[in-house]
């Protein structure tokens, strides 16, 4: 059972109750310090790249959002890209619109309108399972996508919100073209945001998503309201991605149709089974590896790149369906990343 094989320690031990097993996973450890110190490294080892490592930062942060109800509650959202161009809209359009561009207000307002959106769509997503809800997130996607289309007025239509001009960061900073700046503040965002992530996930109510994941039905009889959990972590969710959507439409200065289409809902979903669903450091990783091989790749041959990112994704689940980051669980010195999940945390060898 995966309940039993959750209590027992790295070391072949059993914890001696639930409150000692989660303080110990949310500890924090020294290869994750080194992990978030190694984020620092462009800024000196990359700084002509600095532009690539905030749309890193940025992705591995929508990444996180779609993690959170896709392998913590079993929510599987082919639409995860209808909150993040709310975000994104919504920042773009208090700059073209109402022309306020302070950035930190902007974030919040944009978190707020994505939750509002995810808090009201949950009452139907969670209600469903399986193919019903690929999809309805599905339709909600394409939906807000041909709303966007047509609302030229407002949304600039095909041709994207033009015009956006944000203001000094704490009325200091200006965006440069090198990208400090932007990849500053989009770091700061993802770490604050996977902090917030790390916490629910090894809080009892993360605990009891994961029992939700695996038996919807058994939960309510233990005292966890399985909907209302999952209405709240949709919504988190959703607020996560809006986050995420304002970040690039605040550090780009430019919203197009591309934030709500389904390929940046698929492109986050294979960036998660790349990484590994169900641990937060799998979406970090596996979008660093897909879009600096997206780079690369795009450099070498604009028309075909997608070919070896689909042969990578073949390759990473036939011989590492748990991702990359479940693939290197043997390895003991990664444990504390790969422990950041909420299924089954450790397996008998």
């Amino acid at each position: 059972m995966a309940a039993t094989t959750d209590m027992v320690r790295p070391d072949g031990g059993v914890y001696a109750d639930p409150a000692a097993m989660m303080a110990e996973r949310s500890r924090w450890r020294t290869i994750e310090t080194i992990f978030w110190l190694c984020a620092l490294l462009p800024f000196w080892l990359a700084p002509t790249h600095l532009q690539l490592a905030s749309q890193i930062a940025i992705t591995a942060l929508f990444a996180i959002s779609l993690d959170l109800i896709l392998g913590y509650a079993g929510i599987v959202s082919m639409g995860h890209a209808a909150f993040f161009g709310l975000g994104a809209y919504t920042a773009g359009i208090l700059s073209v619109k109402f022309g306020w561009g302070e950035q930190l207000s902007g974030l919040l307002i944009a978190a707020t309108v994505a939750g509002i959106a995810g808090y009201l769509t949950s009452f139907v997503v969670c209600r469903f399972r399986h193919l019903a809800l690929i999809m309805i997130t599905l339709g909600i996607g394409v939906m807000l996508h041909e709303i966007a289309n047509t609302s030229h007025g407002l949304t600039g239509g095909a041709d994207g919100l033009q015009g956006i001009k944000m203001w000094r960061l704490l009325g200091t900073f200006s965006l440069d073209i090198y990208g400090y700046v932007a990849y500053s503040y989009a770091l700061i965002a993802l770490f604050v945001c996977f902090l917030i992530a790390r916490r629910i996930t090894q809080s009892p109510f993360g605990f009891a998503l994961r029992g939700i994941r695996e038996n919807a039905l058994r939960m309510p009889a233990i005292g966890a309201p399985s909907q209302a959990h999952l209405r709240k972590i949709y919504t988190i969710a959703a607020v996560m991605a809006g986050i995420a959507g304002a970040v690039l439409a605040q550090t780009t200065e430019t919203v197009s149709l591309e934030v709500l289409s389904f390929q940046r809902s698929a492109d986050v979903l294979v960036i998660l089974i790349l990484g590994g669903t169900g641990r937060l450091y799998g979406g970090i990783i596996g979008a660093i590896i897909y879009m600096v091989a997206r780079d690369h790749l795009s450099g070498l041959n604009p028309q075909y790149w997608y070919f070896w990112i689909g042969l990578l994704l073949i390759a990473v689940v036939t011989f590492m369906p748990n991702g990359i980051l479940g693939g290197l669980a043997r390895l003991r010195f990664l444990e504390p990343l790969h422990n950041l999940r909420l299924g089954a945390l450790w397996r008998r060898r």
